[in-house]
């Protein structure tokens, strides 16, 4: 009976510790409301009527997410556009704040429709590649899809998973 009580300590002493240094993962649903992109600079490439290239920054609130049970909060969105015509693709670098002030890195790619210059759909996958805080080390990935609005603000609607560093 001794031996089996032991037993049952020891397990329960090793189990936690075990399960601590496993690290946290989860799926993360996000909504987001970002503003016009400001700045915005266009310079067009001269090859072709509305062939430009664009370098902007986008500044976001989050209107619903958490991450490992902390809240989005805020971002802003650095990112390279070329834009032909309607349409865009590029790539660029979100830093995320959450509300306890870490920071996350992510890393995307994106495609975009517009109309009369301003964004009506596009999507994106996106690469968490590291923070700050609790988010140091992290790694994940997801999509988005967004849909602009006539004053040149759009909404996105994220999901992805990721994992905690150690």
């Amino acid at each position: 009976m001794r031996r089996l009580l032991f037993v049952l300590a020891a397990t329960c002493l090793v189990v936690p510790t075990t399960l601590a240094q496993t690290p946290a993962s989860g799926k993360t649903t996000t909504s987001w409301t970002c503003a016009a992109p400001n700045p915005a600079n266009a310079l067009p490439v001269g090859d072709e009527p509305n062939h430009l290239y664009v370098v902007e920054q986008v500044k976001c609130s989050a209107t619903k997410g958490e991450i490992a049970g902390v809240k989005e909060k805020e971002g802003t969105a650095t990112e390279f556009a070329e834009v032909t015509g309607d349409t865009s693709k590029g790539h660029g670098v979100f830093v995320e704040t959450l509300a306890n002030g870490d920071k996350a890195f992510v890393s995307y790619t994106f495609t975009g429709a517009s109309k009369n210059k301003v964004m009506v759909s596009g999507s994106n996958k996106w690469t968490m590649t590291g923070g700050t805080g609790m988010l140091k080390g992290v790694k994940g990935n997801g999509t988005c899809t967004a849909k602009g609005n006539a004053d040149g603000t759009a909404n996105y609607e994220c999901s992805g998973s990721y994992t905690l560093g150690k």
